[in-house]
């Protein structure tokens, strides 16, 4: 069980290093993945089912690393939207 979550946790460190070159939406989502993967193994090894766990963790947190996202994204598309109407008011 500790073996399994160590190797799962290395994986998610190799995966993480590499998101330089991803865009906002893939950085997110692949975080919010492996927060959830991690979380996942870590309730599945206590429940006793560490590989169900981290399935579902993964899916789970990629979802909302994704949802996330989308939230920043009309965030920023409405401050531009405002500051735009700003300046054409001046």
């Amino acid at each position: 069980m500790k073996k399994t979550l160590l190797v799962m946790t290395l994986i998610i460190a190799i995966f993480l290093s590499g998101c330089s070159g991803m865009s906002d939406t893939q950085q997110r989502t692949l975080s919010g993945g492996a927060i959830g993967a991690s979380a996942g193994a870590i309730v599945g090894a206590v429940a006793g089912n560490t590989g169900m766990g981290l399935a579902i963790g993964a899916a789970a947190g990629a979802a909302g690393g994704y949802l996330y996202d989308q939230h920043e994204k009309s965030k920023e598309s409405a401050y531009k939207d405002g500051y735009n109407a700003g300046q054409k008011a001046k």
